[in-house]
């Protein structure tokens, strides 16, 4: 790292989550790790290397390389880097380079949640010569809580088809902000994979729960009273789960770590309000909705602001 202020970090996060939520899809890299890594080989997208090779992970050129090039100093003078035309390709070369390599395979057979196992195993594989660099990589995971981004890719809101990215140029070199967009084609609904400890959506601890448990019993597993489980899940008093459902374990925040969110087919306000860690009264507000309103499948639910306009509701019989 090269001591960047947090909101620098920050708004290399912003800018190439999706992209590291994507490539965890397609190649099984954990977000939170390719985040990590980026965010630290990079300065948080100020190094020079970055700044003229777009080589977001400090990857050299390697025999097999035939691409571009640049000339950089790192462990010895004058190394050859790959040099690629935007920060998408070098997002996925980073993956192959992982996914490909005989002696990074043994990475693959770790729990993708557990970041502490890759950071250590990356090191061990020689991915770097700081001595430090898994701690480096750990603090980084949980100082801006990527983890996040690890658990979204598990929860299958992303998908191969779901979520693709192009270029916004095209046969142009490219530089640090001609950064790959995202272009939605679809989003399904589909069958989440929450871990089953207490874990973090939008910095707020939440477990995730099976249908059939006891709600006085995950109060007292995680040390807070009944009335504030409920209170903290917009819920009424119930004895049993109905449906597998995530219940948080603190006080929902008023703004979402996402902008916006779109509804989807058998989604309610409410499921999004828990899915994205918002409060419900918050949600509501900034969409200009009532409780008793289901806006329709497709539109769009603003997660941190107020709209002008209420998002079309879904047609009652």
């Amino acid at each position: 790292m090269f001591g960047q202020s947090p909101e620098t970090v920050r708004q290399y996060i912003e800018t190439y989550r999706n992209i590291a939520i994507t490539e965890e899809v397609r190649t099984g890299v954990p977000a939170a790790i390719t985040l990590a890594q980026g965010i630290h080989e990079t300065g948080a997208g100020t190094s020079e290397l970055v700044l003229k090779s777009n080589n977001h992970f400090g990857i050299k050129c390697k025999t097999e390389w035939s691409g571009a090039s640049v000339s950089h100093d790192d462990d010895a003078k004058g190394e050859c880097f790959r040099k690629y035309d935007n920060p998408f390709d070098s997002y996925k070369d980073h993956s192959d380079f992982l996914k490909n390599r005989p002696y990074y395979s043994s990475l693959f057979n770790l729990d993708p949640i557990d970041y502490k196992a890759w950071a250590y195993g990356l090191k061990k594989a020689g991915y770097a010569t700081n001595p430090k660099y898994a701690q480096i990589l750990i603090k980084l995971v949980e100082d801006y809580n990527l983890q996040q981004y690890t658990l979204l890719a598990l929860s299958g809101k992303y998908e191969n088809g779901d979520a693709i990215y192009v270029s916004t140029e095209k046969n142009e070199p490219s530089n640090q902000e001609n950064v790959a967009q995202p272009v939605i084609q679809k989003t399904v609904v589909k069958t989440y994979n929450y871990p089953t400890e207490v874990f973090k959506i939008n910095e707020t601890k939440v477990v995730f729960v099976k249908k059939g448990s006891a709600f006085l019993k995950v109060a007292n597993d995680n040390d807070i009273s009944l009335s504030r489980l409920f209170e903290f899940n917009d819920m009424k008093p119930v004895d049993i789960a109905q449906t597998d459902q995530l219940i948080y374990l603190q006080r929902k925040r008023k703004l979402g770590a996402e902008e916006y969110q779109v509804v989807q087919e058998g989604e309610t306000v409410y499921d999004i309000a828990q899915i994205e860690g918002i409060r419900l009264e918050s949600l509501l507000e900034y969409n200009l909705l009532k409780t008793t309103m289901q806006p329709a499948v497709g539109e769009t639910l603003n997660l941190k602001w107020k709209v002008s306009q209420m998002p079309k509701l879904l047609a009652t019989r």
